[in-house]
């Protein structure tokens, strides 16, 4: 299970050439948890709402990219702000064992949180032993 989940650090923005964007993307922070039949993927990015998060697999390759939201009083601006980015963007290729087609995922005030179901092949399972 070493290699169930690959990290990119380049975002999928940030490999398109044709596309020039002011501001670098952000690497969320991620944690990845195994459990017997699933991962587990939780990913920081504060200020992502459910309106601006896009989740995609594409080839084996999941991308997470979301538009940081920050809402700011209407006539206001701010004086100091360490954002340094508008986006955050992670790519991961997946392994073959991973069943891409049961992957969910939800967030909840910006912790995204996504369930990879490992494939019944490879699962763990107990075998019983019988005595001769």
């Amino acid at each position: 299970m070493n290699n169930v989940v690959l990290s990119s650090n380049r975002s999928s923005l940030q490999q398109r050439g044709d596309e020039k964007r002011e501001q670098e993307a952000l690497l969320p922070a991620v944690d990845i948890i195994e459990e017997s039949n699933a991962l587990k993927l939780v990913a920081d990015m504060p200020g992502v709402t459910h309106e601006t998060l896009k989740v995609e697999l594409d080839n084996n390759v999941l991308s997470l990219e979301g538009e940081i939201a920050l809402d700011i009083a209407k006539g206001l601006s701010a004086l100091h702000a360490e954002v340094r980015g508008q986006c955050f963007a992670r790519r991961f290729r997946l392994s073959h064992e991973v069943d891409s087609d049961a992957i969910t995922a939800t967030i909840v005030n910006g912790v995204l949180t996504l369930t990879l179901p490992k494939k019944d092949s490879h699962r763990t399972r107990r075998i019983e032993v019988q005595a001769a």
